[in-house]
């Protein structure tokens, strides 16, 4: 994923190391299931640490070719993490500001890594959610539109497009065009929407499966439950051929699992879907067909190792 940038600039090369994640075989979850493969898209191999640098380098490159983000703009969105924090490695890297609008309940890991980076943060009320964050990044373009470049992921087509461009084709080529199922989670919707486009292209019988928390109030970083958030101007329910709800204790229950039995230190969100996917290949194998599901795993445990959950039995 290249991008214009001047050569000479230190940090001018970081956005072609994005993408290419590997694909790793998990097999303790489905270890007594025949015929069932379960993959895991790890996308922590990005610079960032997370899926959403593919989405964030492919508005920023929007951004400036669109003459949007021209030189003393400062970027503008907002992020319940990992989107601000791709965001904001770019800054650092390409040479522009960060302004984020973020809720302060994201982790103290997160906040460590935006404050390293340089950003600046507008914390919002952890009541509100990602819909707090957005109507503060609105307000805060709506009230001084020439200094900021406000790139909207929530209604961004570069945002889904990244992932139409690179997350679809890399899962083909890696699972050898066998994959039967893609699963995962709704934030901005931005990596089921891009991905499962580009999947559904190449074998239409494909079955794309997303997931959500089943409740507003949940612990399940990155995602959004859907019926009390603001949706996505992106966001195009038909394209999902069933969706999935993740209790919050069901992925914290996964994420424990996947490091103590796989030795896997998988997100709270990435955990979430591997349990989703888990539940797809026990129905799979139950019906004697054959599958094999892939996940995407959008970061990794990392950012979120103060949560008090991983200290129990």
């Amino acid at each position: 994923m290249k991008m214009n940038t001047a050569p000479s600039r230190p940090g001018s090369s970081l956005p072609e190391r994005i993408g290419k994640t590997p694909l790793i075989r998990l097999d303790l979850p489905v270890h007594d299931l025949d015929g069932i493969s379960l993959l895991g898209k790890a996308e922590w191999g990005n610079p960032g640490g997370s899926v959403k640098d593919r989405a964030a380098a492919a508005m920023v490159r929007d951004a400036r070719d669109r003459g949007q983000l021209t030189p003393g703009k400062i970027l503008l969105d907002a992020s319940t993490g990992n989107t601000g924090i791709a965001f904001a490695m770019l800054g650092a890297a390409l040479g522009f500001r960060v302004h984020l609008a973020m809720p302060s309940s994201v982790s103290p890991e997160q906040k460590s890594i935006l404050h390293a980076y340089g950003a600046t943060i507008d914390w919002t009320d952890p009541d509100q959610g990602s819909d707090g964050a957005i109507l503060r990044a609105r307000e805060l373009a709506g009230n001084d539109p020439k200094r900021f470049c406000y790139v909207d992921q929530y209604s961004n087509d570069a945002n889904w497009l990244s992932h139409y461009q690179t997350t679809g084709p890399e899962i083909w080529q890696q699972s050898g065009g066998l994959v039967t199922h893609f699963v995962a989670g709704l934030g901005t919707t931005g990596t089921f929407m891009g991905t499962a486009r580009r999947l559904k292209e190449m074998n239409p019988t494909i079955q794309t499966v997303s997931i959500r928390p089943d409740s507003s109030r949940h612990g399940i970083e990155g995602l959004n439950h859907r019926d009390n958030s603001i949706v996505p101007a992106i966001y195009n329910p038909h394209l999902a051929s069933r969706s999935m709800e993740v209790t919050t204790e069901a992925a914290y229950e996964m994420a424990r699992r996947l490091a103590r039995d796989e030795g896997v230190l998988a997100g709270i969100s990435a955990a979430a879907a591997v349990h989703a996917s888990v539940l797809i290949a026990r129905e799979e194998a139950a019906a004697g067909r054959t599958a094999v599901i892939v996940a995407v795993l959008p970061d990794a445990a990392d950012r979120y190792l103060s949560a008090p959950f991983w200290m129990e039995a």
